[in-house]
């Protein structure tokens, strides 16, 4: 599976970056990025998966 951030939709919340530092990051604005690159680790699916359904803004998908 593949973390996505729409970045139209992201408010800078940051709730992502909380729950998985590892996969998000904020950007100079405040804002989320995704750090990681390729599918999401087996030991982190479960943080991410949470981070998608916490998401406020609906900013983040899993694919």
């Amino acid at each position: 599976m593949e973390v996505r951030l729409d970045t139209e939709k992201c408010q800078g919340h940051l709730r992502c970056m909380a729950i998985a530092p590892d996969v998000f990051d904020c950007d100079d604005l405040g804002y989320g990025v995704v750090v990681l690159n390729g599918p999401v680790p087996a030991e982190a699916a479960e943080r991410v998966s949470r981070c998608v359904s916490n998401c406020p803004e609906n900013a983040l998908t899993l694919r």
